[in-house]
């Protein structure tokens, strides 16, 4: 996004600097703005708080990242200390005296007191925290979404921290950003008792502690190793036995990720045992969902595996698809918790099992009449099929949890936003990476998209257009709509984005943020 260019100063005295951490912490308390709040919210308290305390603007930027830090005051305060990285600026280091050298990451501290960077670090590390010293974000990032951390105490310059808004915000970092008291590439001054204040900070909130999607993914792909798997299937006939080889073949296994997290985020009274339970019996519907699908398009390979059609035969197949479902509803009924739950549980996989089948339905249809499709049928149809096999996930997980209903209905809308989205993403995908033996109906968002254009148009389409992936490609490019499908794509995420802005679950918001980052870039 683009910034209005300002001077990037911090107030010199400490009674300003003070004045305006306190009215920023007064500020975000009054109104209740939550993270990850956007650069242009931001700014313009920024601009409002300045005049207000009839202060220089050249302190806009500054105002801009002590607001922004109060956003996360409350989420990184309840992150366990062990789970925080301190990332401090290899140019606090003394130019002439640094005995430090230098790794893959960054700056290794030699002890020589030449600097304020050893003392800080000597009280970080006895506290708990990680620590780095290297410059700009992009390794603090890494290291939150592989789940070695959960939030960073980050000093910079004020131009590192201002580049670093984007990335970091749509990533959905827990973050505090303390910068240094001027710029330069040596022998910078730091606000000591500011950071250490920062660093030291901490308060016990299961409100606002964030969880780790990454640690919780390693665990929940745990659930589906061959010993965790033996809880579940328990007999020695031949159908289980196949339903247990490809509950065992890989994937992202996101729709159990988000199953798990969805309860962890809104359960009061965690139930450990539910964890495995509740991953198996969503990979149960999608793995039984893939096996018949595969079956009506006739495909060779899933995950790079043959099909369980192609390898045993089609009655076979069949015949575990609909084992896997009748495990699934097995094990959902089982579960120890209240009636009334598993009665509600019971009522929303069975409602998505209906839509997803409606979905199949259209798609098969309408693959069969190509030059008909439309963006609005396709659409539904992403939402019927992607939509409502991501909704089921997180419902499970929600209603199991003891969300409320507000709660739950946004779930419903963010997920079929999320169809949509996750969808048109696989369609550019596809475009992008051009495979062998391709079809047009590996493109049905584009081929809608081109059929809608030509008809607005009154155009006649090409006559090979789609009996020749060549010619598809041709017209795409010819006509530029990988453009026009970035914006609509983008467009949808941002729906995405503001309904999860709705949610009032702090920790659901923030992971589903993390996840949304990873899997679109935000324009």
């Amino acid at each position: 996004m683009k910034k209005e260019e300002r001077l990037l100063k911090v107030p010199k005295e400490l009674p300003l600097r003070n004045l305006l951490r306190k009215e920023a912490a007064l500020l975000i308390k009054k109104i209740g703005l939550r993270p990850p709040a956007n650069f242009e919210t931001l700014e313009k308290l920024a601009i409002k708080l300045v005049h207000k305390l009839n202060i220089p603007k050249e302190y806009t930027d500054f105002a801009i990242i002590l607001i922004g830090n109060e956003t996360w005051r409350e989420t990184v305060k309840a992150t366990p200390i062990n789970r925080r990285l301190l990332l401090l600026p290899q140019c606090l280091k003394s130019s002439t005296s640094c005995r430090g050298v230098f790794d893959n990451l960054g700056l290794i501290c030699a002890g020589c007191k030449g600097c304020s960077i050893d003392n800080i670090l000597i009280e970080a590390e006895q506290l708990g925290y990680a620590t780095l010293v290297a410059e700009g974000t992009t390794v603090a990032v890494g290291l939150v979404e592989e789940g070695a951390i959960d939030a960073v105490i980050g000093v910079s310059c004020m131009p590192v921290l201002q580049r670093s808004f984007d990335p970091v915000s749509n990533a959905a970092v827990p973050v505090i950003g303390i910068p240094l008291m001027y710029d330069g590439c040596q022998n910078t001054k730091l606000d000591n008792q500011w950071l250490f204040d920062e660093i030291r900070s901490f308060e016990e909130n299961d409100n606002f502690k964030p969880l780790s999607v990454s640690q919780l993914k390693s665990q929940v792909t745990e659930y589906f190793s061959e010993e965790s798997l033996q809880l579940f299937f328990t007999e020695s006939d031949k159908a289980e036995q196949l339903a247990k080889e490809y509950m065992l073949i890989g994937g992202q296994r996101m729709r159990p990720l988000l199953a798990v997290l969805t309860y962890l985020a809104y359960s009061k009274k965690e139930n450990s045992t539910i964890l495995p339970s509740l991953a198996f019996i969503i990979e149960c519907f999608h793995k039984a969902s893939l096996i018949h699908d595969d079956i009506q398009d006739d495909a060779d390979l899933r995950y790079n595996v043959e099909t369980a059609h192609k390898k045993h035969g089609m009655p076979i197949a069949i015949n575990v698809g609909d084992y896997l479902i009748g495990k699934g509803y097995q094990i959902l009924s089982d579960l120890p918790v209240a009636n009334k739950l598993i009665v509600e549980c019971l009522k929303k996989v069975t409602l998505s099992h209906v839509r997803l089948t409606q979905g199949q339905s259209a798609d098969i249809l309408l693959n069969e009449h190509i030059s008909d499709l439309g963006i609005e049928k396709v659409l539904n149809i992403f939402k019927l099929k992607t939509g409502e096999a991501i909704k089921v996930a997180l419902l499970l997980g929600a209603v199991l949890g003891d969300a409320n209903k507000t709660e739950i209905e946004i779930i419903e809308q963010f997920s079929d936003l999320f169809g949509i989205s996750y969808q048109i993403r696989d369609d550019l995908n596809e475009f992008y990476e051009p495979a062998e033996n391709e079809k047009i109906d590996n493109f049905p968002f584009l081929v809608a998209l081109l059929n809608d254009i030509y008809l607005d148009r009154k155009e006649t389409l090409p006559a090979k257009v789609f009996t020749d992936v060549g010619e598809f490609r041709k017209v795409i490019e010819d006509k530029e709509l990988i453009s026009e499908a970035e914006s609509i794509l983008n467009n949808y995420v941002e729906k995405c984005y503001s309904k999860l802005d709705k949610l009032q679950n702090a920790k659901l918001r923030l992971s589903l943020y993390g996840i949304l980052g990873k899997l679109f870039k935000r324009q």
